[in-house]
This record gives structure tokens, C-alpha cells and sequence, in this order.
């Protein structure tokens, strides 16, 4: 991986992994792991339900942030943060700064908890820190160009995940 003039981070084709690729990039290991190792499963009474829900909830809280973005008519694009022409602090963004990525992270948890395999919990906060890394710190370089001290003050009132 390199970086480009913005600071992204590249893979060799010149692209950054868009966040649902990364998901499922993430999601699919997941499920190999705990399909070439059933023995280490655990028994989880009620796991499709509670995976339902999880699902559920993550993919509502990531189309808020979707919506307070479309309502702020600033791109939802994540791999282009250099073209915002807002920086939204209202509505889910009063809670998470990225509620996007918090959302695919809890739609992860689900997908581990259905699984109900212990190592194929550990994608939840593998997906977290690859988020955190490739894409998170390269959207708040962008939006610190672009809104300065609008940003870091939102940063220090808002945390990054939760």
C-alpha cells in the first residue's frame, strides 16, 4: 500500500477498500473460521433472534448517518472526503462522528453472534481498527482542510466510535 497526494491510503491498484467491501473482506473469514472450526462453536440460545437484532440496529443507525448526510446534501461517498460541503454534527452525528462504520461494526457483531465462534468475534474489532486506520484517519485529514477549527472542535465534543 502507498499514499497518494491526500493522504490515502492505497492498495497497488491505486484504490482505497471501500468500507462494505471491508466488511465483507471481514465477514468472510468470520464465517471460514468457524466453519473449519466447529468444534471451538459455543452454544448460543436465541443467537439467530439476537442476530437479527443486531443486524437491525446497525443497518439503522448507518442509514441515519446516511440521511443526515443527504439532509446536510454532502457526499456519503467515503472514498472521496476531500468533496464534503458540509460538516455534519446533527442528528446521529451528536453521538458518533462515524455512525456509518458504527453501524457495519454492529452489523459484524451480529453476523459473530449468529456464528456463535469465539475467534470469529475477533473480525468485530479487527474491522474496527482497519476502519480506524485506513478510512477514519483519512477522512478527518480531510475534513480538518476543509472546516479547521469547526472540525477539531466537533472532535473534541464528539467521540470517534461511541
Amino acid at each position: 500500500m502507498n499514499e497518494d497526494a491526500s493522504g490515502a491510503r492505497q492498495t497497488a491498484r491505486g484504490r482505497v477498500v471501500p468500507p462494505v467491501a471491508a466488511l465483507l473482506c471481514v465477514a468472510v473469514p468470520m464465517w471460514l473460521v468457524a466453519r473449519l472450526t466447529p468444534a471451538l462453536a459455543v452454544d448460543l440460545p436465541g443467537r439467530g433472534a439476537a442476530a437479527l437484532v443486531l443486524a437491525l440496529a446497525g443497518a439503522a443507525i448507518a442509514l441515519a448517518g446516511v440521511a443526515e448526510f443527504r439532509r446536510a446534501r454532502t457526499t456519503v461517498n467515503p472514498l472521496r472526503p476531500e468533496r464534503a460541503s458540509a460538516l455534519v454534527v446533527s442528528g446521529i452525528f451528536r453521538w458518533t462522528r462515524n455512525p456509518m462504520y458504527l453501524g457495519l461494526a454492529i452489523v459484524l457483531l451480529g453476523w459473530a453472534c449468529y456464528l456463535a465462534h469465539p475467534l470469529a468475534a475477533i473480525g468485530v474489532p479487527a474491522f474496527v481498527a482497519w476502519m480506524s486506520r485506513s478510512q477514519i484517519t483519512r477522512e478527518e485529514r480531510a475534513l480538518e482542510q476543509l472546516f479547521g477549527a469547526e472540525f477539531a472542535q466537533y472532535k473534541t465534543r464528539v467521540r470517534r466510535w461511541l
